[in-house]
């Protein structure tokens, strides 16, 4: 809803609010969450989902709730930089899921969240709260540190600023520890958790890196913390994203 003396928002500026309902990554919403976090009124709302639906932007689903449409997925997956970096490491991520068997994830910074581009997964490995485009805080997931080690000192302290929210027993929530704990991913390129995000899991990460050395992702393993030792991934998941640093270096190099 508009304050006083706040210009309303355009039919463009409306739909922008309603497809951004689903960024946080549910996957489904219904008609009243939409309306509630796009802040429009039901009848404004409905009309204009029906006609994202029409369209097929949106999907309006058997029990009266709503998901992302194919055509929203269709535009939305031409997106060059993301297509592209994806890509070039799923033959690197198949690699690393054939040596662990475990998740494998690919993450880059969005803001100040950790959002992933790409997961693979077997039918033993362990459940995990990521879905390509979600998001995960950077302080609490070994792509997340890695995301944070590398990026300029602000980012941390934005981060640090907003409250280290706690989600599950190991969450580091005290600045100072987690100042450390970035001191140590810098020294050794690779970034653990175990039970920071959720019970029963630890993970490792590494950082990759574009021409010039820029930070452009990070490369994950994740597996249960009870049966799997996440140090000894260590070596393969930097071997990997070193790799695929190579491969991305190699394209700007020869302009593929």
């Amino acid at each position: 809803m508009t304050t006083p003396g706040q210009t309303p928002p355009t039919v463009t500026g409306k739909v922008m609010r309603i497809l951004e309902a689903f960024a946080p990554g549910d996957v489904r919403l219904t008609l009243t969450e939409i309306c509630r976090r796009a802040d429009l009124p039901l009848a404004t709302g409905h009309r204009l989902i029906a006609e994202l639906v029409a369209g097929g932007f949106l999907e309006r689903l058997p029990d009266a709730s709503y998901r992302v449409g194919t055509r929203l997925w269709q535009i939305g997956i031409q997106a060059a930089r993301p297509r592209e970096l994806r890509e070039l490491a799923l033959p690197y991520m198949l690699d690393l899921y054939a040596e662990t068997r475990e998740n494998i994830q690919l993450a880059v910074l969005h803001g100040d969240r950790a959002m992933y581009l790409e997961r693979l997964r077997g039918p033993k490995s362990v459940p995990v709260l990521t879905r390509v485009a979600a998001e995960l805080p950077l302080h609490a997931t070994a792509v997340g540190k890695v995301l944070l080690a590398f990026s300029p000192p602000e980012l941390t302290e934005r981060v640090i600023a907003q409250g280290l929210t706690k989600h599950a027993p190991n969450t580091i929530t005290d600045p100072e520890r987690l100042r450390a704990d970035l001191a140590e991913v810098r020294r050794t390129g690779l970034a653990y958790t175990v039970e920071e995000m959720s019970i029963g899991t630890c993970s490792v990460a590494a950082p990759v890196y574009g021409p010039g050395e820029e930070l452009v992702a990070a490369l994950s393993v994740v597996a249960w913390r009870h049966s799997a030792d996440v140090k000894r991934f260590g070596p393969a998941v930097r071997s990997a994203a070193r790799a695929l640093s190579k491969d991305l270096a190699a394209k700007e190099t020869d302009g593929r």
